[in-house]
């Protein structure tokens, strides 16, 4: 009986530890972003650069994913208000049948958006690495991110580790109860970016620099 009581009491110690980061992860990563977030592209100022975030453009069951449709949505309403000049693709290009930018590319030129102000970045596999390849490889310190709120936020933290001045273009969120899935990873995620700093992780690829005009 006393080793399954010293088992619970180890349990419930370890439960209140993890959720004590998540809570503070999730905090300071909220927080972070404060006055950093715009929804209207009324009161968003202008940036030279946009930085789009992946994702793919069809769930599993075969429909258009909600994230990106409104993450193209966000965008061309940016351009379409010019708020931004040149854009960042950013996004997961890690097999020959599976490559976010160019799918994103693709929808944005059909929708009237010039290619020749849209730059890939095929190698943004996590948030994580497209901020920092938004700087170290596209030479960029000063960009407006586009994508939904929660996933702005965390992106804004890791831009101000990085020393980038960003704020957030929110794109029209998905209600939880669509997608509470994708809302309890991103809870993981915001520790995940503590411990990519504390073990001081790199980005999977760097490379060549990317030249944007001024």
């Amino acid at each position: 009986m006393k080793r399954v009581n010293k088992i619970l009491i180890s349990i419930g110690i370890l439960f209140a530890i993890t959720a004590s980061a998540i809570y503070y992860c999730n905090q300071q990563i909220t927080q972070s972003a404060n006055a950093r977030l715009y929804n209207s592209v009324t009161n968003i100022p202008y940036k030279k650069t946009g930085l789009l975030l992946g994702t793919g453009k069809y769930l599993k069951n075969g429909i258009i994913n909600p994230y990106y449709q409104y993450r193209i949505n966000a965008t061309i309403a940016l351009f379409n208000a010019q708020k931004i000049k040149y854009l960042i693709i950013s996004g997961d290009n890690s097999t020959v049948d599976y490559n976010e930018p160019a799918m994103m590319r693709l929808d944005l030129m059909q929708a009237g958006i010039d290619s020749t102000v849209i730059y890939l970045d095929y190698a943004g596999f996590r948030t994580f690495d497209s901020m920092i390849r938004v700087k170290e490889i596209f030479g960029q310190t000063d960009v407006t991110i586009i994508s939904q709120q929660f996933h702005n936020e965390r992106a804004i933290f890791i831009a101000q580790k990085e020393q980038i001045e960003a704020i957030g273009f929110n794109a029209q969120d998905v209600p939880l109860h669509a997608d509470l899935k994708v809302k309890t990873r991103e809870k993981l995620a915001r520790v995940k970016v503590f411990v990519d700093y504390i073990f001081q992780t790199k980005p999977k690829f760097l490379g060549e620099k990317i030249n944007i005009p001024a």
